[in-house]
């Protein structure tokens, strides 16, 4: 078996002849320190896949091509203000105005947005969200069919793009939470206009016959302790565009969707496998020790899995790697469940425990 073939009989419960080696990519700073040390390369360090190949990955979770979602042109990008000892304020492409420090990679406070309220939305965002043939390119699509249809060494996987995390980007969250109190009308407009936009990307993709083995949707509306957004307002107002789309995608053949959320997501898992999404992923263990074993006894084999893998292992020991491998066999014994490192994999990685696991993971028994 390929592992194309692999991944597709894993999730379908079907018999495989082994688990293939999955990751979720490095950060910067991983890659950067493993230069540093001498594991690979400078020409090495500006390709992930050369890196992953190295340690002994064979491919990573990530869909292969997908249509444009969001605001069509983005906004400038700018910096407002210079505050001093590093820190900025910037307009991003997405209008949402951030206090950064610079040198540093993590997640910046949101200070603002441009989408104060409907004259803004109206005036400054609609018109940047419009259906268009300019979303995807169907040319493109159709040159690279066949190929597709070829790919072996990993699955093919369509990005469907963000219902209600590519609006916390253009709002924050504490300005989502409060607009769907403020004005729930341009709450709910806001929601419907997004989910038609992927809807009819997908619509127009699917058109040209092209086969994919999953759909793939990006969200991260969630923290360690829950969703960033009541459930019950998310099933009212944005399942319903989750369960158009994913009956478009069961059309044309696609039953395996998979979608990114880090955080605590349990609140939300029922009412994405009522809406068609099948896969969770990437199932960070973190401090809430998320795992996919407890999920299939609530929901049954309907729910599906990738990720779920303890990075936090790679900066330890050999020994608890091995550890974790041990825990990961009861979970890959469930089926429809394939280990991957539960998030890009960080600087306190050693370069010899990732390649330890990998070593292990290729000769495990199934």
């Amino acid at each position: 078996m390929n592992n194309r073939e692999r991944v597709k009989a894993i999730l379908h419960y079907e018999n495989y002849d082994k688990m293939p080696v999955v990751h979720f990519g490095f950060w910067g700073e991983t890659i950067q320190k493993w230069f540093e040390e001498g594991h690979i390369t400078e020409e090495e360090s500006k390709n992930g896949n050369v890196v992953a190949k190295k340690l002994g990955f064979e491919f990573e979770w990530s869909a292969n091509f997908g249509s444009a979602g969001g605001l069509m042109p983005g906004f400038e990008s700018k910096v407002l203000e210079e505050l001093g000892d590093g820190w900025y304020i910037a307009q991003n492409h997405n209008g949402l105005v951030e206090k950064i420090r610079r040198g540093v990679d993590s997640i910046p406070a949101t200070v603002g947005t441009l989408l104060t309220d409907r004259d803004a939305w109206e005036k400054l965002y609609l018109p940047k969200l419009q259906p268009s043939s300019e979303r995807y390119n169907l040319d493109w699509i159709n040159e690279h069919k066949e190929y597709f249809d070829n790919v072996t060494e990993h699955p093919v996987g369509y990005h469907v793009g963000s219902l209600y995390g590519s609006i916390r980007d253009m709002l924050g969250v504490e300005n989502l939470a409060y607009l769907q109190a403020d004005d729930e009308d341009l709450y709910i407009e806001i929601i419907d206009t997004i989910g038609n936009i992927a809807y009819e990307n997908a619509k127009a993709v699917f058109s040209t016959g092209i086969k994919v083995d999953f759909a793939h949707y990006w969200e991260d509306i969630c923290f360690k302790n829950g969703p960033l957004v009541n459930p019950a307002i998310f099933e009212e107002y944005v399942y319903p565009h989750y369960r158009k789309i994913s009956d478009l995608l069961l059309e044309n053949g696609v039953d395996i969707v998979s979608l990114d959320c880090d955080g605590c997501i349990d609140k939300l898992v029922p009412i994405w496998l009522k809406a068609g999404v099948n896969t969770m992923f990437p199932i960070e263990v973190g401090t809430w020790e998320a795992n996919i074993k407890p999920w299939r006894e609530q929901y049954g084999k309907d729910l599906r899995g990738v990720g779920g893998m303890d990075k936090r292992v790679f900066a330890q020991d050999y020994a608890a790697v091995d550890k974790e491998i041990e825990r990961l066999k009861k979970l890959i014994d469930l089926g429809g469940y394939i280990p991957c490192p539960d998030h890009r994999i960080a600087p306190d990685a050693k370069w010899e425990n990732v390649q330890y696991y990998c070593e292990k993971m290729h000769g495990l028994k199934i």
